[in-house]
């Protein structure tokens, strides 16, 4: 009975993840949210193109928690661009990238909200490790946890880590599957912050 209830428990997840996935790629996929920036993880030397004649994709809300259990949501920052990157410190091309996240974040900071959201499902990370890992390696930028994984299923974070840049008026410029360089980086944040 106990295994059948599992087995149950199983299938009703992964339905709801399939659910979730089908309607990120009409979202996402489809659109390929206004230009794809790097697929691969690899820094391109050539910048990415937004595409003037598609429909502008909007940056699904969501809320997320700081260190100290607030709740924050996308939202919040309505009317300022925004780097939005999912992270696990248990992950090896996350750890890569963090350095240029943070020299752009310090700086950037004031102009460009920086959300660098933690995927913290509780046992594989924890908001102690990600916040040990964030401490001991003296990084600034704000870093908030998905301990509900609500931004992860709205994005489709499912590997990490990936990286959104949305521009002020809340639509998804472009996005990176993967690692990325500090040449990548910019080149997004040039997408939804023109001038920098």
């Amino acid at each position: 009975m106990k295994t059948k209830r599992m087995i149950v428990v199983v299938a009703v997840i992964f339905l709801v993840v399939m659910i979730g996935a089908s309607l990120l790629y009409r979202q996402f996929g489809a659109s390929q949210a206004a230009g794809q920036l790097a697929g691969t993880g690899a820094d391109h030397s050539d910048g990415p193109e937004p595409s003037a004649s598609q429909e502008p994709v909007y940056a699904p809300d969501f809320t997320v928690y700081d260190q100290e259990g607030n709740s924050v949501s996308l939202s919040d920052y309505a009317g300022k661009p925004v780097v939005l990157n999912f992270w696990a410190s248990w992950c090896p091309p996350c750890k890569s990238e963090m350095p240029d996240f943070h020299a752009a974040y310090e700086e950037l900071g004031q102009e460009v909200q920086f959300l660098m959201v933690n995927a913290t499902d509780g046992s594989r990370e924890t908001v102690d490790t990600a916040a040990g890992f964030i401490q001991e390696q003296g990084y600034t930028f704000p870093v908030f946890y998905d301990t509900q994984s609500e931004a992860s299923i709205a994005y489709g974070a499912y590997s990490l880590p990936m990286t959104f840049f949305i521009n002020g008026e809340g639509h998804v410029a472009a996005y990176a599957r993967g690692a990325i360089g500090e040449d990548t980086l910019r080149k997004g944040i040039e997408m939804i912050h023109p001038g920098t």
